[in-house]
Protein backbone atom coordinates (compact mmCIF):
# COMPACT_ATOMS: atom_id res chain seq x y z
CA UNK A 1 0.00 0.00 0.00
CA UNK A 2 1.64 3.27 -0.90
CA UNK A 3 0.58 6.14 1.04
CA UNK A 4 1.36 10.24 1.06
CA UNK A 5 1.93 12.00 4.35
CA UNK A 6 0.24 15.14 4.31
CA UNK A 7 2.72 17.61 6.78
CA UNK A 8 1.65 21.30 8.47
CA UNK A 9 3.55 23.42 5.93
CA UNK A 10 5.02 26.74 7.33
CA UNK A 11 2.95 29.92 7.46
CA UNK A 12 5.68 32.26 7.27
CA UNK A 13 8.79 32.53 9.64
CA UNK A 14 8.63 32.58 13.45
CA UNK A 15 5.36 30.55 13.39
CA UNK A 16 6.16 27.15 15.20
CA UNK A 17 2.65 25.86 15.55
CA UNK A 18 -0.64 26.22 14.38
CA UNK A 19 -4.30 25.08 14.83
CA UNK A 20 -6.43 22.89 12.71
CA UNK A 21 -9.60 25.15 12.79
CA UNK A 22 -11.16 22.96 11.20
CA UNK A 23 -11.21 19.12 8.84
CA UNK A 24 -13.24 19.34 5.56
CA UNK A 25 -13.47 15.60 4.81
CA UNK A 26 -13.79 12.68 6.78
CA UNK A 27 -11.66 9.59 7.54
CA UNK A 28 -12.33 7.26 4.59
CA UNK A 29 -13.09 9.39 2.22
CA UNK A 30 -11.73 8.93 -0.95
CA UNK A 31 -10.43 12.35 -2.24
CA UNK A 32 -8.63 14.19 -5.40
CA UNK A 33 -4.85 15.70 -6.01
CA UNK A 34 -5.40 19.58 -4.83
CA UNK A 35 -8.62 19.11 -2.97
CA UNK A 36 -8.99 21.67 -0.21
CA UNK A 37 -9.18 18.99 3.07
CA UNK A 38 -8.71 21.23 6.07
CA UNK A 39 -8.40 25.22 7.31
CA UNK A 40 -5.70 25.89 9.67
CA UNK A 41 -5.48 29.30 11.88
CA UNK A 42 -1.84 30.68 12.53
CA UNK A 43 -1.25 33.81 14.88
CA UNK A 44 -1.12 35.72 11.14
CA UNK A 45 -3.59 34.09 9.00
CA UNK A 46 -5.90 31.39 8.28
CA UNK A 47 -4.11 28.87 5.47
CA UNK A 48 -5.85 25.51 3.55
CA UNK A 49 -4.25 22.15 3.33
CA UNK A 50 -4.32 20.33 0.29
CA UNK A 51 -4.46 17.12 -0.65
CA UNK A 52 -1.07 15.99 -2.25
CA UNK A 53 -2.27 12.38 -3.68
CA UNK A 54 -5.57 11.48 -4.92
CA UNK A 55 -6.75 8.61 -2.36
CA UNK A 56 -8.54 7.54 0.76
CA UNK A 57 -7.44 9.78 3.41
CA UNK A 58 -6.89 8.55 6.94
CA UNK A 59 -7.13 11.75 9.77
CA UNK A 60 -4.28 11.85 12.10
CA UNK A 61 -5.19 14.72 14.10
CA UNK A 62 -8.17 16.18 15.57
CA UNK A 63 -10.34 18.97 14.59
CA UNK A 64 -9.50 22.28 17.05
CA UNK A 65 -6.10 20.20 18.20
CA UNK A 66 -2.84 22.33 17.80
CA UNK A 67 0.18 21.00 16.27
CA UNK A 68 3.86 21.70 14.84
CA UNK A 69 4.55 22.84 11.57
CA UNK A 70 6.00 19.68 10.07
CA UNK A 71 3.59 17.32 11.80
CA UNK A 72 2.27 14.66 9.95
CA UNK A 73 -1.71 15.17 10.44
CA UNK A 74 -3.38 12.78 7.59
CA UNK A 75 -2.51 9.97 5.34
CA UNK A 76 -3.72 9.47 1.77
CA UNK A 77 -3.75 5.42 0.28
CA UNK A 78 -3.06 5.84 -3.33
CA UNK A 79 -3.73 2.86 -4.12
CA UNK A 80 -7.44 3.57 -3.63
CA UNK A 81 -8.83 6.00 -6.56
CA UNK A 82 -11.46 8.63 -6.87
CA UNK A 83 -14.57 7.04 -8.59
CA UNK A 84 -14.76 8.78 -12.23
CA UNK A 85 -17.31 11.45 -12.64
CA UNK A 86 -20.11 10.11 -14.95
CA UNK A 87 -19.76 12.94 -17.85
CA UNK A 88 -22.96 14.57 -19.13
CA UNK A 89 -24.22 13.67 -21.97
CA UNK A 90 -26.57 15.45 -24.23
CA UNK A 91 -30.41 14.29 -24.48
CA UNK A 92 -30.98 12.75 -27.97
CA UNK A 93 -33.02 14.32 -30.05
CA UNK A 94 -36.86 13.09 -30.07
CA UNK A 95 -39.77 13.35 -32.32
CA UNK A 96 -42.01 16.15 -31.48
CA UNK A 97 -44.98 14.50 -28.82
CA UNK A 98 -48.36 15.95 -28.51
CA UNK A 99 -47.95 18.36 -25.20
CA UNK A 100 -48.85 16.26 -22.45
CA UNK A 101 -51.54 17.51 -19.74
CA UNK A 102 -49.47 19.01 -16.79
CA UNK A 103 -48.52 16.92 -14.42
CA UNK A 104 -49.76 17.64 -10.27
CA UNK A 105 -47.16 19.61 -8.49
CA UNK A 106 -44.57 17.01 -6.73
CA UNK A 107 -44.29 17.33 -3.00
CA UNK A 108 -41.33 19.90 -1.98
CA UNK A 109 -37.75 17.50 -1.18
CA UNK A 110 -37.27 17.98 2.64
CA UNK A 111 -34.69 20.66 2.98
CA UNK A 112 -30.98 19.27 2.95
CA UNK A 113 -27.57 20.89 3.59
CA UNK A 114 -25.80 22.31 0.15
CA UNK A 115 -22.51 20.57 -0.41
CA UNK A 116 -20.77 23.93 -0.25
CA UNK A 117 -20.63 23.92 3.54
CA UNK A 118 -18.65 22.77 6.60
CA UNK A 119 -19.73 19.58 7.97
CA UNK A 120 -20.87 21.22 11.20
CA UNK A 121 -22.69 23.66 9.34
CA UNK A 122 -24.65 21.20 7.11
CA UNK A 123 -24.98 19.39 10.68
CA UNK A 124 -27.16 22.80 11.74
CA UNK A 125 -29.29 23.21 8.45
CA UNK A 126 -30.47 19.94 8.50
CA UNK A 127 -31.33 20.14 12.49
CA UNK A 128 -32.68 23.42 11.80
CA UNK A 129 -34.52 22.69 8.52
CA UNK A 130 -33.28 25.53 7.08
CA UNK A 131 -32.83 25.93 3.50
CA UNK A 132 -29.28 26.74 2.53
CA UNK A 133 -29.97 28.99 -0.52
CA UNK A 134 -31.47 31.21 2.00
CA UNK A 135 -28.10 31.48 4.12
CA UNK A 136 -24.71 33.24 2.78
CA UNK A 137 -21.62 32.08 3.45
CA UNK A 138 -18.30 33.60 4.54
CA UNK A 139 -15.95 30.92 4.28
CA UNK A 140 -13.37 30.38 1.89
CA UNK A 141 -14.98 30.53 -1.54
CA UNK A 142 -18.66 31.19 0.10
CA UNK A 143 -18.55 28.21 2.23
CA UNK A 144 -21.34 28.02 4.87
CA UNK A 145 -19.93 28.01 8.41
CA UNK A 146 -21.35 27.15 11.64
CA UNK A 147 -21.40 30.95 12.68
CA UNK A 148 -23.43 31.69 9.40
CA UNK A 149 -25.74 29.49 10.64
CA UNK A 150 -26.46 30.64 13.81
CA UNK A 151 -25.96 34.19 12.76
CA UNK A 152 -28.95 33.60 9.74
CA UNK A 153 -31.32 31.98 13.19
CA UNK A 154 -30.41 34.63 15.51
CA UNK A 155 -31.72 36.99 12.56
CA UNK A 156 -35.28 36.11 13.38
CA UNK A 157 -35.77 34.30 10.79
CA UNK A 158 -37.83 30.42 11.06
CA UNK A 159 -37.28 27.82 8.93
CA UNK A 160 -39.81 28.59 6.76
CA UNK A 161 -38.26 31.88 6.06
CA UNK A 162 -40.72 34.11 7.99
CA UNK A 163 -39.79 36.97 10.28
CA UNK A 164 -39.85 36.13 14.18
CA UNK A 165 -40.29 38.79 17.14
CA UNK A 166 -37.51 38.85 18.43
CA UNK A 167 -33.96 37.85 17.65
CA UNK A 168 -33.63 34.91 20.12
CA UNK A 169 -35.35 34.73 23.04
CA UNK A 170 -34.38 30.98 23.57
CA UNK A 171 -31.96 31.72 26.76
CA UNK A 172 -29.15 29.66 25.22
CA UNK A 173 -25.56 31.00 24.92
CA UNK A 174 -23.06 29.62 22.91
CA UNK A 175 -19.06 29.13 23.16
CA UNK A 176 -16.54 28.79 20.56
CA UNK A 177 -12.76 28.41 20.92
CA UNK A 178 -10.50 31.46 20.11
CA UNK A 179 -9.02 31.34 16.67
CA UNK A 180 -5.25 31.59 16.89
CA UNK A 181 -5.30 34.72 14.54
CA UNK A 182 -7.92 35.91 17.19
CA UNK A 183 -5.55 35.18 20.26
CA UNK A 184 -2.77 36.92 18.38
CA UNK A 185 -4.41 39.84 18.01
CA UNK A 186 -6.11 40.40 20.80
CA UNK A 187 -2.40 40.29 22.87
CA UNK A 188 -1.41 42.75 20.05
CA UNK A 189 -3.47 45.39 20.60
CA UNK A 190 -2.94 45.03 24.61
CA UNK A 191 0.69 45.35 23.84
CA UNK A 192 0.33 48.56 22.18
CA UNK A 193 -2.12 49.89 24.60
CA UNK A 194 1.07 49.16 27.28
CA UNK A 195 4.29 50.16 25.17
CA UNK A 196 3.57 52.73 23.64
CA UNK A 197 2.23 56.36 24.32
CA UNK A 198 -0.63 56.39 21.85
CA UNK A 199 -2.25 60.05 21.47
CA UNK A 200 -4.77 61.12 18.75
CA UNK A 201 -5.34 64.25 16.46
CA UNK A 202 -8.33 64.85 14.55
CA UNK A 203 -9.63 67.09 11.74
CA UNK A 204 -12.39 67.49 9.43
CA UNK A 205 -11.89 67.00 5.42
CA UNK A 206 -14.37 69.05 3.29
CA UNK A 207 -14.88 65.94 0.34
CA UNK A 208 -16.35 68.55 -2.09
CA UNK A 209 -14.05 68.62 -4.52
CA UNK A 210 -12.83 65.04 -4.40
CA UNK A 211 -16.50 64.22 -4.81
CA UNK A 212 -16.77 66.50 -7.76
CA UNK A 213 -13.95 65.05 -9.51
CA UNK A 214 -14.90 61.51 -8.79
CA UNK A 215 -18.09 62.37 -10.70
CA UNK A 216 -17.07 64.21 -13.29
CA UNK A 217 -14.34 61.22 -14.02
CA UNK A 218 -15.46 58.13 -12.65
CA UNK A 219 -17.22 56.56 -15.76
CA UNK A 220 -14.59 57.57 -17.93
CA UNK A 221 -11.75 56.27 -15.54
CA UNK A 222 -13.70 52.92 -15.31
CA UNK A 223 -13.81 52.99 -18.77
CA UNK A 224 -9.94 53.63 -19.42
CA UNK A 225 -8.33 51.84 -16.26
CA UNK A 226 -10.72 48.93 -15.77
CA UNK A 227 -11.33 50.07 -11.99
CA UNK A 228 -13.84 52.12 -10.04
CA UNK A 229 -12.75 55.32 -8.46
CA UNK A 230 -12.83 55.24 -4.98
CA UNK A 231 -11.61 57.61 -2.02
CA UNK A 232 -8.95 55.33 -0.75
CA UNK A 233 -6.58 56.07 -3.31
CA UNK A 234 -6.97 59.64 -2.48
CA UNK A 235 -6.32 59.10 0.74
CA UNK A 236 -3.58 56.72 -0.17
CA UNK A 237 -1.75 59.10 -2.45
CA UNK A 238 -2.26 62.34 -0.05
CA UNK A 239 -0.86 59.98 2.87
CA UNK A 240 2.18 59.02 0.84
CA UNK A 241 3.30 62.79 -0.18
CA UNK A 242 2.61 63.69 3.32
CA UNK A 243 5.06 60.59 4.86
CA UNK A 244 7.79 62.28 2.32
CA UNK A 245 7.31 65.55 4.04
CA UNK A 246 6.89 64.14 7.61
CA UNK A 247 9.02 60.66 7.46
CA UNK A 248 9.13 60.05 10.61
CA UNK A 249 5.58 59.75 10.99
CA UNK A 250 6.45 56.32 8.64
CA UNK A 251 8.79 55.22 11.28
CA UNK A 252 9.61 52.75 13.92
CA UNK A 253 11.39 52.02 16.75
CA UNK A 254 13.89 49.23 16.50
CA UNK A 255 15.91 48.86 19.65
CA UNK A 256 16.89 52.37 20.38
CA UNK A 257 17.38 53.28 17.08
CA UNK A 258 14.27 55.21 14.97
CA UNK A 259 14.11 54.07 11.68
CA UNK A 260 12.71 55.73 8.84
CA UNK A 261 12.45 54.87 4.98
CA UNK A 262 12.74 56.50 1.54
CA UNK A 263 9.31 54.35 0.38
CA UNK A 264 5.54 54.14 1.62
CA UNK A 265 4.49 50.44 2.19
CA UNK A 266 0.60 51.34 2.80
CA UNK A 267 -1.17 49.12 5.15
CA UNK A 268 -5.22 48.95 4.06
CA UNK A 269 -7.75 47.59 6.28
CA UNK A 270 -9.91 45.23 4.50
CA UNK A 271 -12.65 43.37 5.88
CA UNK A 272 -12.83 39.40 5.49
CA UNK A 273 -14.56 36.54 7.19
CA UNK A 274 -12.41 36.22 9.72
CA UNK A 275 -12.50 39.71 10.54
CA UNK A 276 -9.73 43.14 9.50
CA UNK A 277 -6.70 42.13 7.92
CA UNK A 278 -4.25 44.33 6.72
CA UNK A 279 -2.67 43.41 3.52
CA UNK A 280 0.46 46.16 1.93
CA UNK A 281 0.46 47.96 -0.92
CA UNK A 282 3.92 48.23 -1.75
CA UNK A 283 5.72 51.32 -3.00
CA UNK A 284 2.46 53.24 -2.91
CA UNK A 285 4.00 55.85 -3.53
CA UNK A 286 5.18 55.30 -6.95
CA UNK A 287 1.51 54.34 -7.68
CA UNK A 288 -0.69 56.36 -9.73
CA UNK A 289 -4.45 56.66 -9.10
CA UNK A 290 -5.74 53.95 -10.90
CA UNK A 291 -2.57 51.39 -9.73
CA UNK A 292 -3.48 52.23 -6.15
CA UNK A 293 -7.03 51.12 -6.83
CA UNK A 294 -5.95 47.91 -8.67
CA UNK A 295 -4.16 46.52 -6.13
CA UNK A 296 -6.64 47.63 -3.16
CA UNK A 297 -8.99 45.14 -5.09
CA UNK A 298 -6.88 42.57 -5.79
CA UNK A 299 -6.34 42.43 -2.27
CA UNK A 300 -9.67 42.52 -0.90
CA UNK A 301 -10.70 39.72 -2.78
CA UNK A 302 -7.92 37.52 -1.82
CA UNK A 303 -8.78 38.57 2.13
CA UNK A 304 -12.27 37.71 0.95
CA UNK A 305 -11.49 34.49 -0.45
CA UNK A 306 -8.61 33.64 2.74
CA UNK A 307 -5.56 33.84 -0.20
CA UNK A 308 -3.53 36.22 1.83
CA UNK A 309 -0.22 35.11 1.89
CA UNK A 310 2.01 36.33 4.81
CA UNK A 311 4.25 38.82 3.15
CA UNK A 312 0.69 40.73 1.68
CA UNK A 313 0.52 41.49 5.50
CA UNK A 314 4.27 42.08 6.75
CA UNK A 315 6.50 44.65 6.07
CA UNK A 316 3.98 48.12 6.07
CA UNK A 317 5.40 51.45 7.73
CA UNK A 318 1.80 52.98 7.66
CA UNK A 319 -1.84 51.78 7.82
CA UNK A 320 -5.15 53.33 7.15
CA UNK A 321 -8.46 52.46 7.67
CA UNK A 322 -11.78 53.44 6.76
CA UNK A 323 -14.51 53.13 9.59
CA UNK A 324 -17.07 54.72 7.50
CA UNK A 325 -17.80 52.28 5.68
CA UNK A 326 -19.47 50.82 8.24
CA UNK A 327 -21.35 53.83 9.36
CA UNK A 328 -18.77 55.10 11.95
CA UNK A 329 -18.77 58.85 12.25
CA UNK A 330 -15.56 59.46 14.76
CA UNK A 331 -12.90 56.49 16.19
CA UNK A 332 -9.36 56.61 17.77
CA UNK A 333 -8.36 54.05 15.69
CA UNK A 334 -5.23 51.49 17.77
CA UNK A 335 -1.80 51.39 16.25
CA UNK A 336 -0.45 48.52 13.83
CA UNK A 337 3.12 47.65 15.44
CA UNK A 338 5.83 47.82 14.40
CA UNK A 339 4.13 50.80 12.63
CA UNK A 340 4.21 54.10 14.88
CA UNK A 341 0.85 55.81 13.25
CA UNK A 342 -2.41 55.00 11.52
CA UNK A 343 -5.01 57.28 9.51
CA UNK A 344 -8.53 56.55 10.14
CA UNK A 345 -10.81 57.53 7.78
CA UNK A 346 -14.77 58.14 8.92
CA UNK A 347 -17.99 58.30 6.82
CA UNK A 348 -18.79 61.51 4.90
CA UNK A 349 -22.19 63.29 5.90
CA UNK A 350 -23.49 67.00 4.86
CA UNK A 351 -22.72 69.08 7.87
CA UNK A 352 -23.27 73.17 8.05
CA UNK A 353 -19.84 74.77 7.61
CA UNK A 354 -18.61 78.10 7.65
CA UNK A 355 -17.16 79.40 4.23
CA UNK A 356 -16.56 83.06 3.51
CA UNK A 357 -18.39 83.91 5.98
CA UNK A 358 -21.81 82.45 4.71
CA UNK A 359 -22.84 78.94 6.17
CA UNK A 360 -23.03 76.36 3.31
CA UNK A 361 -23.76 72.78 3.51
CA UNK A 362 -21.04 70.56 2.71
CA UNK A 363 -19.80 66.62 2.38
CA UNK A 364 -17.51 66.53 5.68
CA UNK A 365 -15.28 63.29 6.41
CA UNK A 366 -13.92 63.54 10.17
CA UNK A 367 -10.21 62.08 10.03
CA UNK A 368 -7.72 60.73 12.89
CA UNK A 369 -4.19 60.12 13.13
CA UNK A 370 -3.56 57.97 16.14
CA UNK A 371 0.18 58.37 16.49
CA UNK A 372 2.93 56.98 18.93
CA UNK A 373 4.09 59.89 20.98
CA UNK A 374 7.80 58.71 21.81
CA UNK A 375 9.65 59.40 18.60
CA UNK A 376 6.26 61.44 16.73
CA UNK A 377 5.91 64.97 18.14
CA UNK A 378 2.63 67.20 17.98
CA UNK A 379 3.50 69.44 15.90
CA UNK A 380 4.89 66.52 13.52
CA UNK A 381 1.21 64.52 13.82
CA UNK A 382 -0.90 67.68 13.63
CA UNK A 383 1.17 69.19 10.19
CA UNK A 384 0.92 65.41 8.48
CA UNK A 385 -3.14 65.32 9.10
CA UNK A 386 -3.23 68.94 8.37
CA UNK A 387 -1.16 68.47 4.89
CA UNK A 388 -3.54 64.45 4.16
CA UNK A 389 -6.72 67.17 4.45
CA UNK A 390 -5.41 69.88 2.01
CA UNK A 391 -4.40 67.58 -0.55
CA UNK A 392 -8.06 66.05 -0.30
CA UNK A 393 -9.60 69.23 -0.68
CA UNK A 394 -7.29 70.44 -3.46
CA UNK A 395 -6.52 67.27 -5.21
CA UNK A 396 -4.53 69.17 -7.76
CA UNK A 397 -1.80 69.20 -5.06
CA UNK A 398 -1.66 65.48 -5.29
CA UNK A 399 -0.11 65.82 -9.26
CA UNK A 400 2.55 68.41 -7.60
CA UNK A 401 4.00 66.83 -5.00
CA UNK A 402 1.50 68.35 -1.93
CA UNK A 403 2.80 71.87 -3.21
CA UNK A 404 -0.14 74.48 -4.78
CA UNK A 405 0.18 74.30 -8.76
CA UNK A 406 1.02 78.16 -8.45
CA UNK A 407 4.29 77.77 -6.44
CA UNK A 408 5.42 74.64 -8.50
CA UNK A 409 4.67 77.11 -11.84
CA UNK A 410 6.87 80.10 -10.01
CA UNK A 411 9.49 77.80 -8.80
CA UNK A 412 8.51 78.60 -4.94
Amino acid sequence: MATVDIKVPSPGESISEVRIAQWLVKSGDTVEKDQVIAEIDSDKATLELSAEAEGRIELLAAADATVNVGDVVAKIDTSVKAEAKPKAQAPAPEAKKPAAAPAPAAAPAPVTAAAHATPVAKAMLDEKGVDPSKVKGSGPNGRITKSDVEAYIAGGVDAGGRLMNGWGGTRNDSRAKMTTLRKKVAERLVSVKNTTAMLTTFNEVDMSAVMALRDKYKDKFKEQKGVNLGFMSFFTKAVTEALRLFPTVGGQIQGDEIVTFDYADIGIAVSSPKGLMVPIVRNAERMSLAEIEARIKELAVKARDGKLTIDEMTGGTFTITNGGVFGSMLSTPILNPPQSAILGMHNIVERPVAVNGQVVIRPIMYVALSYDHRIIDGKESVSFLYKVKEMIEDPTKLVFGGKDPGEVLLGL
